[in-house]
């Protein structure tokens, strides 16, 4: 039943009873004039969108601030708003859940039906170029879709990319959403010389949440309620690098392998930190059965922290990745694809092939289909291969799942004459020529120095 609309053209809006669980339009943050980073600055406001109240408190001045999620928008785009960008001639008052009794559901009732997985033949899959195949019947299997550049930045992902549910164990699970958690927690962090608005709830201590900033040293990201706290950390602070083995450096930028059960403490705080922009994992403390690996950018005054990413010691799944972020100040220059790279030029070391946990969160998946895409596109046009899904998998240690998908989601699979065959259409050719140009920044695997561990002869780590 549709939630009830109240129109106030006749009465007074100051008299309007606003509770939680009320709809109305809001006018929103325009999302071109957002600072990228969260630093504040004159806010620009755009069109009114649908939102939700899910809280409502007064500020010191004692004005009332609600925040508000902005329906079929992403979370992190959730604010504390001032009455006056309400549309109050349009509010939905909630509607009382009408309880009902449940049907006893019998042991013998059918589940619901499992995804369908698509099975591909074994045999080679010949390479046609600039798309010289006979007709062959329609396909309604999708419309063609254009090349994942780095541009993108789409918050929807297809319902074909639903994978089940992931485990229960890790630094950062499978996120149970709850009133709490779907707030934001933190109004701002400072990190180096970056002032960053957070994305999504993290679990800092209650003393520090209700602060107006949290202050990290960006060398041990350890936590504080002041600058002055933190200049005096700073002068007593050791670090300037993450802890760990440096196993990686090209001109400024290192990659630092860190031990989760060695470096606990460095662990979790960077776990906090990560959970501030992850949606999709909750924070577990158990961080021993993971490695992370940071990379930083370095300088006169030490090696900044730019992202990182996680992976199991131990992965039954052959997962090379668990959680992975770059951070907001260092988004949208290829460091995300970096990380990516990374991931699996430590498999290509391994001589494994891997792919990242899931469920993905957005932006994840955009990255790693962009990646996905120019990794595999590069193989298709310099190499050639006679069996492209096995000899992608093996050169580049992507999973053949994963090359398969990427195949189909580029509409490069056709099915012809009793074989599947690919397809480089020039729309895709010049796709992957421009986004090429625009990598500027790769891994360089001489640069790397690593030597990869047998965990499960190690004990318990």
């Amino acid at each position: 039943m549709a939630d009830e609309v109240i129109t106030t053209n006749n009465l007074d809006e100051s008299a309007l009873p606003l509770s939680e669980g009320c709809r109305m339009p809001v006018r929103m943050r325009n999302l071109d004039e957002t600072p990228a980073e969260g630093a504040p600055r004159e806010i620009q406001l755009a069109e009114y969108v649908l939102a939700e109240i899910l809280s409502i408190k007064e500020n010191p001045e004692g004005e009332t601030l609600y925040y508000v999620h902005y329906i079929d928008f992403n979370k992190r785009l959730d604010e504390w708003v001032t009455k006056e960008r309400l549309d109050l001639t349009r509010v939905q008052q909630p509607k009382k859940e009408i309880k009902t009794p449940l049907k006893e559901i019998k042991n013998g009732s059918r589940p619901c039906s499992p995804e369908r997985e698509i099975v591909v033949k074994e045999e080679p899959i010949p390479i046609l170029q600039n798309g010289n195949v006979p007709p062959q019947k329609k396909s309604t299997a999708g419309r063609k879709r254009k090349f994942p550049g780095p541009a993108d930045e789409t918050n929807t992902s297809d319902s074909k990319d639903a994978v089940p549910s992931p485990r229960t164990t890790g630094s950062l699970v499978a996120h149970h959403d709850d009133l709490i958690t779907r707030m934001k927690n933190i109004e701002m962090i400072e990190l180096g010389g970056h002032m960053i608005r957070p994305w999504y709830f993290s679990p800092y201590p209650q003393e520090l949440v209700s602060l107006p900033c949290i202050y990290l040293c960006e060398f041990c990201l350890k936590y504080m309620k002041s600058r002055v706290c933190l200049k005096r950390h700073m002068a007593k602070c050791n670090l300037r690098h993450p802890p760990g083995n440096e196993i990686y450096r090209k001109n400024s930028i290192s990659f630092f392998e860190i031990d989760g059960r060695k470096n606990k403490v460095y662990a979790q705080n960077l776990c906090l930190l990560a959970k501030c922009f992850l949606d999709h994992k909750t924070l577990y403390y158990d961080t021993d059965p993971f490695l992370f690996y940071v990379m930083t950018e370095l300088d006169n005054s030490g090696f900044h922290i730019v992202g990182y990413f996680s992976k199991e010691k131990e992965s039954t799944e052959d997962y090379n990745v668990a959680c992975i972020l770059t951070l907001p100040p260092y988004q949208r220059k290829g460091y995300g694809k970096m990380l990516i790279e990374f991931s699996y030029e430590l498999s290509k070391f391994e001589g494994k092939t891997g792919s990242p946990e899931k469920p993905l969160s957005d932006l994840g998946l955009l990255s790693y289909r962009s990646y996905w895409s120019e990794t595999i596109l590069e193989i298709l046009v310099n190499v050639k291969p006679t069996e492209p899904d096995r000899e992608i998998s093996e050169q580049t240690s992507i999973k053949k799942e994963d090359v398969i998908s990427t195949l189909q989601y580029l509409n490069l699979i056709h099915y012809y004459k009793g074989q599947y065959i690919i397809t480089l259409t020039k729309e895709v050719l010049e796709a992957y020529q421009r986004a090429v140009a625009k990598r500027t920044i790769r891994i360089d695997s001489q640069a790397l120095h690593w030597t990869p561990k047998d965990w499960s002869k190690r004990g318990k780590w």
